[in-house]
C-alpha cells in the first residue's frame, strides 16, 4: 500500500519553494565547483604526466659557446644518450617581454598546437599560448622585435617550459614579459649567429629510477661532456624547473578544496535541521495525530528527512553534470591561467564522485537524523499539547521593565531563536573569512610590491656564472687557465660595484618541503648591507653566527639565538649556524655573514667571489658570466605572476562568499518569521502596521547581524593569520609578509551589511504576506 505520507512531500516542496531553492543552488555551486576541480585536477596531472612519454621531454639539455662537430656529438652519445639540438635565439620585442625563439621541434619535446596553425612561411610565428594571454596577443596580430616582424599563426605549449622560467635559477617564473615561441627552420637561420644559444637536448638510453640515482647519472655525464666541449650551462631534468614546478604544484590545493566542500555540506546539513525542527514545531498537531494512529517514530524520521535528502541527491546529480562540463573547464581555466599546459583529456574521477556526492549526503543523512531523533522521541500527546520541550522552563528569562516594551520583545525573540543565531554566526564567520581571504590576497600583494621597491639590498645584483669548463676535475691545468680567464673577464670599473661571495643550501628538517636558500658573504664596512659582524672578526675559529632577512625569520618563526641546520641539494653534508640577528629584508629567504667566513666554511678560497652588488648598472661584463640579475624587476616576479594567476579566483572566492551570506541570512531569517507567523497575525488583529511588527522581528535580526559582524572581524583576522602562514609555507617559495590593509575591515562590514539589507527587504515582504487569520489557527 502507498505511503500516505509521500502525499505531503509535493506540498511540503511547494509551500516551502523558496527555502529549497536557494539550498539547491548554494548545493550545485559548491558541489559543482569542487567536482569541477577535482576532475580538473585529476585530469591535468594525467595529462602532465603523460606528457612526458607523449610529448618525449628531454631527460636535460646543455648549452656550448658554438655548434658542436659531428665528432663531439658521436663521442658524447657514447654515454648512452641521443642528442638533439634545442637552438634558440632571444628577441627584445616592443611590448617590454623577451620571446626566446625555438625552430619547430620534429624529435625531442615536442610542440602542442592549441590554437590556429603552426608556422608555414619565414615571417610566421606560433606563441606560447599563456604568454599571449597576458599580453593580449591572438592569432593574426603582427608581432614586433627591433629587427624582425612576424604574423601570429597558432599558440602553442612547449612541454620543457609548462612553467614560463626564463632562467633556471630565478625565485619565480614570469608569463607576462617572458615568453617562448617557435618559427620554421627556414625562419630560425635568419637569425644572426651571434645570437643564436646552441643548446642540446638528450634522452637517456635507460631512465634513471629516481632523483637520486638521475643525480649521480647526470654528474658523470657532465663530466664526460665536460671532456669534449666547454659547457656554459647544464641542467639536468630532475633540476629544470621550467619542467618540474608545474607537476610539483598542481594536487597541492586539492586537500584544501575538499575541506572547503565539507564545511559547506555540514553548515547546510544543520540548516536542514533546524528547518525540520522548525517544520516539527509547526506539525506538531499532525505528528502528534500521527503517532497516536499508529505511525512510528522511524516512519516520520524518514519523511521529514526525505526532502533534504532528495534536495541534496539531485543537487549532487546536477552539481556532477555541470562539473563535469561548464565548471571543469572554469577549474581548468585556473591552471592555464599560471602554467603554460598542453590541451588535456577530461577524465572520469570515480574519487571526485565519492567525495562530491556519496559523502555529501552521507553527512546530510547524519546531522538531520541526529536532529529528528531527539525531537521526536517525545510522547504524541506533548505534541498534540504544542509542549515539545523536554524540560520545562520554570520561568521567562528576567527583563527588566524599566526596559521599552519594543526593546524587551525584540530581546524575547533573540533568546527564543538563539540556536538559530549560533548557526547563523558560524555562517556568517565562515562566509567573512572567505570574504576576507579574496580581499586580502590582492591588498597583500600590492604591499609587498611597496615593500620590495623600499627594501631592496641594492638597486642591482649580479650573480656570475663560473664556466663549466672552469670546474672540469678531470683536467685540472685546463681547469685553472680557464679560471684565470673568468677572473679577469668579471672585473668591472664600476666604482658602485661591491664584490660578495654566494652560496646555496637547502632547509633541513624544518616539516615542510626543502627550500633554497641564498647565503650572502659579505665585504667588511660594506656600503650596501650594514651588519656589525664583531662577534666574527673577533673569533680565531670557524664562527658559525650569522644573520638572516626578515623574511627567513618570519617564515621559519626564528629569532635570535635559534640555531638552523642546511644541507646540500641531493647530498647528505649538512651545516648548523646560529642566528646572532635579524637583518629587514624581505626580498628572499637569505642568510649573511662576512665573506671570509663563507668562503672558509665552504672551502671556496680567500680569493673567491660570486657577484657585485651596485646602485647603478655594470656594463662592462661579458652576459654570458652574469648567471642572473637580481633588482626590482627580478622580484616582482612573484607578486606580479600571482597578481596574474590569482586574480580572477578572488573574484569568484568573494562572490561565492556574498551568496553564502545572502542565503544563509535569507534561510534564518525566513525561519524566525515562520516561528512567529501566528504571533505576527495577532499584532496585526491588535493593530500593529506592518513597519511596526518589522522592527520587532526584523530589527532584532539586523541588530545581531552587525553584533556577529563585528565581533567577527577580530576572530577571522586571528584565524586568516594562521591560514595565510600555512598555504605561504606549504604553497610557495620565498615568503611573502602578511598585510591586513584596515580598509578591508570596512569593506567586509559594508559588504555584509549590505547583502543583508536585500534579505531584510525580502522578510519585510513576507511579514505583509502574514494573513490575520492565521491567529485563529491552533488555538489552545
Amino acid at each position: 500500500m502507498k505511503n500516505p505520507l509521500t502525499k505531503r512531500l509535493p506540498r511540503e516542496l511547494k509551500s516551502e519553494f523558496g527555502k529549497y531553492l536557494v539550498i539547491f543552488l548554494l548545493l550545485i555551486i559548491s558541489i559543482g565547483f569542487v567536482s569541477g576541480f577535482l576532475v580538473a585536477d585529476g585530469s591535468m596531472i594525467r595529462t602532465y604526466n603523460e606528457g612526458f612519454q607523449k610529448y618525449n621531454i628531454e631527460n636535460g639539455h646543455f648549452q656550448i659557446a658554438k655548434k658542436a662537430t659531428t665528432s663531439q656529438i658521436q663521442a658524447i652519445e657514447e654515454n648512452d644518450i641521443t642528442l638533439y639540438e634545442n637552438f634558440y635565439s632571444e628577441e627584445s620585442i616592443t611590448n617590454g617581454s623577451t620571446l626566446r625563439i625555438f625552430s619547430n621541434r620534429t624529435d625531442v619535446n615536442l610542440v602542442c598546437l592549441m590554437k590556429g596553425d603552426f608556422p608555414s612561411g619565414e615571417n610566421e610565428i606560433a606563441i606560447d599560448r599563456m604568454y599571449a594571454d597576458n599580453n593580449h596577443l591572438s592569432v593574426g596580430d603582427t608581432l614586433k622585435s627591433d629587427s624582425h616582424e612576424w604574423t601570429i599563426t597558432g599558440l602553442v605549449a612547449l612541454p620543457d617550459y609548462s612553467c614560463l622560467f626564463q632562467n633556471n635559477n630565478d625565485s619565480m617564473f614570469d608569463s607576462v614579459k617572458f615568453g617562448v615561441a617557435v618559427v620554421t627552420p627556414e625562419a630560425f637561420s635568419k637569425f644572426e649567429s651571434s645570437s643564436i644559444k646552441y643548446v642540446y637536448s638528450w634522452k637517456y638510453a635507460k631512465e634513471p629510477a629516481n632523483d637520486k640515482e638521475e643525480k649521480k647519472v647526470s654528474d658523470d655525464l657532465m663530466k664526460a661532456i665536460n671532456k669534449e666541449v666547454s659547457l656554459q650551462d647544464y641542467v639536468p631534468r630532475y633540476l629544470n624547473q621550467a619542467i618540474n614546478f608545474t607537476g610539483d604544484d598542481m594536487g597541492s590545493d586539492r586537500a584544501m578544496i575538499i575541506v572547503f566542500l565539507y564545511i559547506i555540506i555540514v553548515i547546510m546539513a544543520f540548516v536542514f535541521g533546524i528547518t525540520s525542527s522548525n517544520t516539527i514545531m509547526k506539525e506538531s498537531h499532525v505528528i502528534g495525530t500521527l503517532l497516536a494512529s499508529g505511525y512510528t517514530r522511524a516512519e516520520l524520521i524518514r519523511h521529514y528527512m526525505s526532502m533534504p535528502i532528495i534536495v541534496t541527491l539531485i543537487g549532487a546529480v546536477i552539481g556532477n553534470i555541470l562539473g563535469y562540463t561548464v565548471l571543469k573547464d572554469v577549474c581548468a581555466g585556473m591552471y592555464y591561467g599560471s602554467y603554460s599546459l598542453p590541451t588535456y583529456t577530461t577524465i572520469w574521477n570515480a574519487e571526485a564522485f565519492l567525495l562530491t556526492t556519496v559523502i555529501p549526503i552521507i553527512l546530510m543523512i547524519l546531522v538531520n537524523f541526529t536532529i529528528l531523533y531527539r525531537k521526536l522521541s517525545l510522547s504524541p500527546l506533548k505534541f498534540l499539547r504544542r509542549d515539545l520541550k523536554k524540560r520545562r522552563q520554570k520561568h521567562a528569562l528576567y527583563l527588566s521593565p524599566k526596559l521599552a516594551f519594543f526593546s524587551r520583545f525584540r530581546m524575547r525573540v533573540i533568546f527564543q531563536n538563539i540556536s538559530n543565531y549560533v548557526l547563523l554566526f558560524v555562517g556568517i564567520l565562515f562566509a567573512n573569512l572567505l570574504l576576507m581571504f579574496g580581499l586580502l590576497f590582492p591588498a597583500v600583494l600590492d604591499h609587498y610590491q611597496e615593500v620590495l621597491s623600499d627594501n631592496l639590498l641594492c638597486n642591482y645584483q649580479y650573480i656570475l656564472q663560473i664556466p663549466l669548463e672552469a670546474m672540469n676535475e678531470e683536467n685540472k691545468l685546463s681547469s685553472l687557465l680557464s679560471m684565470m680567464y673568468f677572473q679577469s673577464a668579471v672585473e668591472t670599473d664600476n666604482e658602485d660595484a661591491e664584490k660578495f661571495s654566494a652560496y646555496s643550501l637547502n632547509t633541513y628538517d624544518t616539516g615542510y618541503k626543502e627550500e633554497e636558500i641564498l647565503l650572502y658573504g659579505l665585504t667588511d664596512d660594506s656600503r650596501y648591507i650594514s651588519i656589525d659582524f664583531a662577534d666574527a672578526a673577533d673569533s680565531d675559529d670557524l664562527y658559525n653566527g650569522v644573520y638572516i632577512s626578515s623574511a627567513y625569520a618570519d617564515k621559519y618563526s626564528l629569532k635570535k639565538g635559534d640555531t638552523i641546520k642546511l644541507k646540500e641539494i641531493y647530498e647528505d653534508d649538512t651545516y648548523q649556524f646560529t642566528v646572532d640577528g635579524i637583518y629587514n629584508y624581505e626580498g628572499g629567504l637569505t642568510i649573511f655573514m662576512p665573506q671570509k667566513q663563507l668562503n672558509d666554511t665552504f672551502d671556496l678560497g680567500s680569493d673567491y667571489f660570486s657577484g657585485y652588488l651596485s646602485k647603478t648598472e655594470i656594463t662592462d661584463i661579458d652576459q654570458k658570466y652574469i648567471s642572473s640579475v637580481i633588482d626590482l624587476d627580478s622580484l616582482s616576479k612573484i607578486s606580479r605572476q600571482l597578481t596574474v594567476s590569482m586574480g580572477s579566483m578572488m573574484s569568484l572566492v568573494d562572490g561565492f562568499a556574498i551568496l553564502m551570506f545572502v542565503i544563509l541570512i535569507y534561510l534564518l531569517s525566513k525561519i524566525i518569521i515562520d516561528k512567529n507567523a501566528q504571533a505576527i497575525s495577532m499584532t496585526k488583529i491588535l493593530g500593529y502596521t506592518n513597519w511596526e511588527i518589522s522592527r520587532l522581528y526584523i530589527l532584532s535580526t539586523s541588530i545581531v547581524v552587525v553584533l556577529f559582524l563585528l565581533i567577527s572581524l577580530p576572530i577571522e583576522s586571528i584565524i586568516m593569520t594562521g591560514l595565510f602562514r600555512a598555504i605561504m609555507i606549504t604553497s610557495i617559495t620565498g615568503w611573502i609578509p602578511l598585510y591586513m590593509d584596515p580598509v578591508i575591515y570596512v569593506k567586509m562590514f559594508v559588504l555584509g551589511f549590505g547583502t543583508y539589507l536585500i534579505v531584510a527587504l525580502l522578510e519585510y515582504r513576507k511579514i505583509k504576506k502574514v494573513p490575520m487569520d492565521e491567529a485563529l489557527k491552533n488555538i489552545e
